[in-house]
């Protein structure tokens, strides 16, 4: 296992689009930039999507326009066609996440074409944006469709070596609708990784079936390096039918920071960003370690 993981944090993205409340683009920007207090460095920060199938991010643009580039930190936008990958291009952004789904009928529901479209969509994009653009792809529902049910490994490979064909920045597992075990986990990472040894990996996950951190271990154990995670444990998918929260950041940099494993993100910062943003969505978010601290420091009684 490494001594490090990276953390992206998705909380502008995934964590907002399947929301009642419509953030305004400050109250995004501030949700941003709260993050990078935090210490984190890798933000997916928009989806270029039709926004009347999700008007939350209707202002990609704009809040693409108003990032904080005098920073660091990285920022990714989510495409799923060539059409929004030319406007992270235009957006000037770090990379593009482009998504393909596992299987055919999601594929169809989320982006209206089969998967093997959407993989060749993708590889149209990734040579589009050669050398100007980090290109990465997720593979939705990589352990599970909510309209076919379980997706074979044999599957999920076919997949990713279409995908990989075309060489990404980065491929991700996405458990889009949280269904995955650690056995899951590691099966299917060591999958990837056996065909792949060289691949940067990184696992979306959601805590849907209060598995999601039993994962992340499970995932980092077996090679993954990168974990999204959004602050608070909000998020969901709006074309996956009770696709609840992702993994908690902070509740994750806890689990993290207790087992040796650095973030270089602040557990107290976090906390705060998770409190603020709950106040923004008028709602309890699920996140468990922003309502009870981290570890005590001791002089505490019952």
């Amino acid at each position: 296992m490494s001594d490090f993981v990276e953390i992206i944090e998705v909380s502008a993205r995934d964590g907002i689009q399947n929301e009642s409340k419509i953030l305004s683009s400050d109250t995004k920007l501030e949700l941003i930039q709260r993050g990078i207090n935090a210490g984190l460095r890798r933000f997916e920060v928009t989806s270029f999507v039709n926004p009347k199938r999700v008007p939350q991010m209707a202002d990609a643009d704009e809040v693409a326009a108003g990032l904080p580039r005098t920073t660091d930190a990285r920022f990714i936008g989510l495409t799923l066609n060539t059409r929004g990958f030319e406007r992270a291009m235009t957006a000037e952004l770090d990379e593009a996440n482009f998504v393909v789904v596992a299987s055919d009928t999601f594929n169809q529901r989320n982006q209206g074409v089969p998967t093997q479209e959407s993989i060749n969509a993708f590889a149209k994009s990734k040579a589009r944006g050669n050398g100007k653009i980090d290109v990465g792809i997720t593979i939705g529902a990589a352990f599970g469709c909510p309209f076919e049910g379980e997706v074979p490994i044999s599957r999920l490979m076919q997949v990713v070596e279409g995908c990989m064909a075309h060489d990404p920045f980065e491929l991700a597992l996405a458990d889009t609708i949280g269904v995955a075990t650690p056995k899951d986990v590691k099966d299917r990472v060591a999958a990837v990784k056996n065909a792949f040894p060289d691949v940067r990996l990184r696992l979306h996950l959601h805590n849907t079936r209060n598995t999601g951190f039993a994962n992340a271990w499970a995932g980092i154990e077996a090679g993954a390096s990168s974990l999204d995670a959004s602050l608070g444990g909000v998020g969901g998918c709006p074309f996956a039918p009770k696709a609840t929260g992702n993994i908690a950041t902070e509740d994750l940099v806890y689990m993290l920071d207790r087992s040796g494993i650095r973030t270089n993100v602040s557990l107290d910062k976090a906390i705060e960003a998770a409190e603020w943003l709950e106040k923004q969505l008028e709602k309890t978010a699920p996140g468990m370690v922003m309502k009870a601290g981290g570890f005590p420091t001791g002089g505490q009684t019952a």
